[in-house]
């Protein structure tokens, strides 16, 4: 995938760290930045994965019945998990 260049500006502490951490694992600050980036990325997906989730719980709560029946088998599997 072809790459643009693009400008943002950095206080001067973090693009310090930034060319400590570059010399430290032997990449180039710009790929640090991207690696960065795509780590946020998929963080705020599954932080909105997670709250579609609860929404979807809040909308239609689980029956105790079901959430104590899976609470108990559970037990019965992990109890038999080789640890």
């Amino acid at each position: 995938m072809a790459k643009r260049v693009i400008q943002v500006p950095v206080d001067e502490g973090l693009l310090k760290d930034l060319d400590s951490l570059s010399q430290k694992q032997g990449k180039a600050r710009s790929v640090l930045i991207r690696q960065a980036c795509l780590r946020y990325l998929r963080e705020m997906e599954y932080e909105e994965l997670d709250r579609l989730y609860k929404q979807g719980y809040m909308r239609i709560p689980e029956e105790p019945e079901i959430g104590e029946a899976q609470a108990a088998m559970s037990g019965e599997v992990m109890a038999k998990e080789l640890w």
